[in-house]
């Protein structure tokens, strides 16, 4: 069976599993003893979990993704009829059809989940209920006719991924496009009140009522050996997003400095470049707090990663740090988990076994990048070993030695890449292969950055990473990746952060202006900007100038008035992100999350919350038209107060300054200061408000 393959696989041909027996374990779990080996079900407050017992997982080859143990529920017990088991706790029964294997589960008598009933004259599922497979664990869920399905991390199509093939595998997507991305996780829900998460570090593809394979099914092929499947009950997204992140791990609350806006650009090329922006940003009054040394812009190409400075451009870094500290800027700096063999390092680390190793030379595998990806923009990179995350050691040295780079005051790194596992050559420290880590590998290295920032960071950990997994969430932030500057690469962007929301991760920044090429639209840059106003981070970054005023006075004036807003809005924003922290929800709340009952909301799917209380309309073409749905309640238009009635749909025409924000009505949004950096407030930990919008009775 090809995972790939656009046509039906021929289901005839794999073996289905068959259950013998069933039997109660000391932890209130039920063992099953199929014809595929030993199999384990758990019913727990989460819901059901689904375990096959091999070697990999009992040798903590999960990478601490779950990081919260699961109490089981009691088997209450156990019945036995000719043709099925019948497993009952508290709350939950499990319906076993013995052959071949099927389920039906309820919680408090309602149905959750089952195998989905797609039979026809062949046989009595269209679709293997359960079967191992030369490519790994299938698995079929119960799909309704007309049932939408969310999640599977940074996706840019649909948010709705019902009808799609996907396969949760990071890839350098180099852009916003395709159906790769850069973020992925198994972890999947319907409003309907069910979730699924596959535990696994390795690629997991999910047919999502896909036609060729069945419109009635939600079917897994888990690409391991292991099987660990989570089934999640829940009354909405919310809830199946809360119990998702409290097996996965919840995101911090980030320093408040990260929620002003972050400049950068590919990339400022000298000191003299770097300083004469930064004391323009000052000169012209733009709110910012934080700006960016993207990869060239301070390791020399030919020798990164290695954690120096390009002595032909900086034979004093502290100087240049200081200059940007005593402008009020938090300083980030870029890295990848690649060290050049043009570099003395790879040598040290090859030495100590610190590198990805090559299985069929033993010595530390060499890596060699696609050159056509960098054809007429970026500098062709030389072969490189892959940072080895798994080695104790590896990880610690990588760890410290961010140190220097923290004690000279860098705030804030870029962890780019991280996707590049993808041989099955390559082998890791622990034993694991290439092609299994690959997933995991981006979260080791999100963490690895983190914990240094944790332990060395003066201001705060927190990082933009571009590649992610499940449990990644934890590290935050993430960045979406090289949109391409056109209009295309906007919606892919919010639809990309979107769907990360409903994927379990808060945080997410775009590339305002777009990445890939100096397009210089105006129009798209405001809107851009705009959009950005309204998500977790806000950086503006690309190929070419990416600050305002490069674009003309008009496009200058109207993000100048978008970012003021934001500033304004940092009180509003920090109390999202303690909720984010505290209940996983995303900053930006698609309509499925934030109105689960609002069937006709969840069609809008560019527009989002922020929060709880405000709602934004993106404009996402050059003629200045946005389409806007009111959900449940009235709406004030921000600034203007105009009254919206709920359930209407309305089309408006936007000057090029102005933007869809609407409040509900009775609520007050906490408004800040306007200021030009964080240290401009009289706490920088947690912002001051100044009003509220509308006034306060």
């Amino acid at each position: 069976m090809n995972v790939l393959k656009a046509s039906a696989p021929n289901w005839d041909n794999i073996q289905q599993c068959a259950v013998k027996n069933v039997s109660v374990l000391g932890d209130g779990s039920v063992s099953l003893d199929t014809t595929q080996g030993q199999l384990t079900l758990s019913l727990s407050s989460l819901g059901l979990r689904l375990q096959s017992s091999s070697k990999k997982m009992s040798d903590n080859f999960d990478y601490g993704i779950i990081i919260s143990p699961v109490k089981n529920d009691a088997t209450k017990s156990i019945q036995e009829t000719p043709s099925h088991f019948i497993i009952a706790t508290k709350h939950d029964t499990v319906k076993i059809q013995k052959q071949p294997f099927a389920f039906e589960w309820k919680r408090a008598d309602k149905l959750v989940q089952k195998t989905p009933n797609d039979g026809h004259f062949v046989r009595q599922y269209r679709l293997p209920p359960l079967a191992k497979t030369s490519e790994g664990w299938l698995i079929s869920l119960d799909l309704g006719p007309e049932e939408a399905v969310f999640g599977l991390g940074e996706k840019w199509s649909s948010l709705n991924k019902r009808g799609q093939l996907i396969r949760s595998y990071n890839h350098d997507a180099l852009g916003v496009n395709a159906e790769i991305s850069y973020k992925n996780t198994p972890f999947a829900w319907s409003p309907e009140g069910w979730g699924v998460f596959v535990h696994t570090p390795a690629a997991v593809t999910h047919s999502v009522g896909h036609a060729a394979w069945s419109q009635r099914a939600y079917s897994l092929l888990v690409e391991d050996e292991d099987l660990d499947l989570f089934l999640f009950a829940g009354k909405d997204g919310k809830h199946i997003i809360n119990s998702y992140t409290s097996l996965t791990g919840k995101a911090p609350v980030p320093p408040l400095w990260s929620l002003g806006v972050i400049l950068s650009k590919a990339y400022y090329k000298d000191v003299p470049e770097l300083l004469a922006t930064a004391k323009d940003v000052r000169q012209k009054h733009m709110p910012c707090d934080v700006i960016t040394l993207d990869g060239r812009a301070w390791q020399d190409t030919d020798t990164r990663f290695a954690f120096e400075w390009d002595p032909k451009r900086y034979d004093n870094p502290a100087s240049v740090i200081n200059e940007l500290k005593a402008q009020h800027f938090k300083v980030c700096v870029w890295e990848y988990p690649l060290v050049s063999v043009e570099n003395k390092l790879f040598d040290k680390m090859a030495k100590n076994g610190w590198l990805i190793k090559d299985k069929r030379t033993n010595e530390a595998y060499r890596y060699q990048w696609d050159q056509s990806a960098f054809a007429e923009v970026l500098t062709p990179l030389p072969e490189s070993g892959i940072v080895d995350f798994t080695h104790p050691g590896a990880f610690q040295f990588w760890l410290e030695s961010h140190k220097p780079l923290f004690d000279l005051g860098v705030d804030m790194i870029k962890a780019d890449f991280g996707e590049q596992l993808e041989d099955e050559n390559m082998l890791a420290h622990n034993g694991d292969s290439g092609i299994r880590l690959h997933n995991a590998y981006s979260m080791l290295y999100n963490r690895c950055v983190y914990q240094a920032a944790e332990k060395y960071c003066q201001s705060g950990p927190f990082l933009f990473s571009r590649s992610a997994w499940a449990g990644s969430q934890r590290y935050p932030s993430q960045w979406g990746g090289d949109p391409q500057a056109d209009w295309g690469g906007l919606i892919g962007s919010i639809r990309g952060a979107l769907s990360w929301g409903m994927s379990g991760a808060p945080y997410y920044a775009t590339d305002i202006g777009g990445f890939y090429k100096d397009t210089r639209d105006p129009i798209l840059f405001v809107r851009w900007a705009q959009a950005a106003v309204f998500s977790a981070h806000m950086r503006l970054h690309g190929i070419g100038q990416r600050e305002p005023w490069s674009y003309g006075k008009a496009a200058e004036t109207a993000v100048n008035k978008a970012i003021a807003l934001r500033y304004q809005l940092l009180p509003y924003l920090y109390e999202c992100t303690q909720q984010a922290n505290a209940t996983g929800l995303p900053v930006m709340r698609a309509m499925p999350i934030a109105f689960p009952q609002d069937r006709i909301a969840h069609s809008f799917e560019m527009q989002f919350m922020l929060g709880e209380d405000i709602l934004f309309a993106p404009c996402t073409n050059e003629h200045n038209e946005v389409d806007v749905y009111f959900p449940d309640g009235e709406w004030l238009h921000y600034p203007s107060g105009k009254n919206y009635k709920a359930c209407q749909h309305v089309k408006l025409t936007l000057a090029l300054d102005d933007m869809a924000v609407f409040v509900k009505s009775g609520k007050h949004i906490p408004l800040g200061p306007i200021i030009e950096h964080v240290e401009a407030l009289k706490n920088n930990i947690q912002p001051e408000v100044e009003s509220y919008w509308p006034q306060k009775p």
